[in-house]
C-alpha cells in the first residue's frame, strides 16, 4: 500500500496556510481563494484534472496517437449547505494532434474515469455526478 503525506501550517493571519507535500512541493492555500493562494476545494478539482490528464495522455501515447497537446478543464458545482461537497463535476478534454482517432480518445477517457484515476473515483464514490466531454483539434504535421 502506497502512503502519501502532506503538512499544512497556518501563517497566523486570516485563513492562509502553507502546504508541503511529501514530495517536497510547496504551495499556499487560502479562503477565500485569491491570487496568492487557491482554496482547498479548487485544489481538489485540479487534482482530478491532473490525474485524468496523465491517464489520458499515457493511454493515447500507448495507442500510438500523434498528440501535440492536451488541455483538461474542470468545473465543479458545490452543494449549498455544509460540508459543501461537489455534487456535479464536468471535465472537458481538448486533444490537439494529427489524425487523432475519436474512438481512442473516448476509450482513454473511459478507462481513466472507470479504472485508473483515483482522484476522480473519490468524487464518484462521494456521490458527485461526473460527466466528460471532449473535442479534437487537428494539427498539421510538423515540418
Amino acid at each position: 500500500m502506497a502512503k502519501k503525506n502532506a503538512t499544512v501550517v497556518w501563517q497566523g493571519r486570516d485563513l492562509v496556510f502553507d502546504a508541503r507535500l511529501g514530495s517536497g512541493y510547496q504551495y499556499t492555500m487560502q479562503s477565500p481563494a485569491g491570487e496568492s493562494g487557491g482554496s482547498p476545494m479548487e485544489f481538489l478539482l485540479a487534482a482530478v484534472a491532473g490525474c485524468t490528464a496523465m491517464d489520458v495522455i499515457s493511454i493515447l501515447q500507448k495507442k500510438r496517437q500523434i498528440v501535440h497537446g492536451l488541455e483538461v478543464a474542470i468545473e465543479g458545482v458545490q452543494a449549498e449547505t455544509p460540508p459543501n461537497v461537489y455534487t456535479q463535476v464536468t471535465i472537458t478534454f481538448v486533444v490537439q494532434g494529427e489524425h487523432v482517432d475519436p474512438a481512442a480518445v473516448e476509450r482513454a477517457i473511459e478507462l481513466s474515469h472507470t479504472k485508473y484515476c483515483s482522484a476522480s473515483a473519490m468524487f464518484q464514490r462521494a456521490g458527485a455526478e461526473v460527466t466528460t466531454t471532449y473535442r479534437i483539434q487537428e494539427v498539421a504535421p510538423a515540418g
